[in-house]
Order: C-alpha cells, then structure tokens, then sequence
C-alpha cells in the first residue's frame, strides 16, 4: 500500500525519496513500466499543489519493481502532461488502494 506526502516542493519530494534508495529515473524509462505494470509497485506518493494556479500542480512517485530497483517519476497534473506511462501509474495506485 503506498503512502501520500504533501511537501512545498518537488525538489524536496525527490530528496526524501532519493534519501531512502529511489535513485532510478523513471521518466527517462518510462516505457519499462508500459511493458510490464504488473512488475512495479507504487511505495510513496508525493504531492505538490502550486500556489496560485492548478497546472503547477505535480505527483512524484516512489516506484519499486519486483526486481528491487527503486525509483522516481515525476508527472503533472495538466491535461497536456498525461501519457501512457502516467495513466500505467494511475492505475497501479488506484489498484494498490483496493487491495
């Protein structure tokens, strides 16, 4: 079951995270978790809420795949910056909540 954060930043989400092993760049290999979901387990959910305007609004994801490497993807919340592999984790978190 993952856990929620909410922090004043992405950069501090991503140093939590960083911190505790997650040092794989998900976004960068975004298409790994397209091929597979089934391998990829979301640990932590860190949430960001701009100030002013909703579109700055970002998650940051502590991914964990069954293979033990651990590590981040960095997703918005625009219309626009919702693809694939965002959807992928979408979906992971909302099965992880039902378990």
């Amino acid at each position: 079951m993952s856990r929620m954060y909410h922090y004043t930043s992405v950069s501090k989400a991503l140093d939590q995270l960083n911190e505790k092993g997650f040092t794989y760049d998900y976004n960068i290999n975004e298409a790994e978790i397209v091929k597979d979901p089934s391998k990829y387990e979301i640990v932590h959910i860190y949430r960001y809420e701009g100030d002013s305007n909703p579109d700055d609004e970002a998650v940051v994801y502590g991914i964990k795949c069954s293979s033990g490497k651990k590590g981040v993807y960095v997703a918005g919340f625009a219309a626009n910056s919702i693809n694939e592999a965002h959807e992928v984790l979408i979906q992971i978190s909302i099965k992880d909540r039902y378990k």
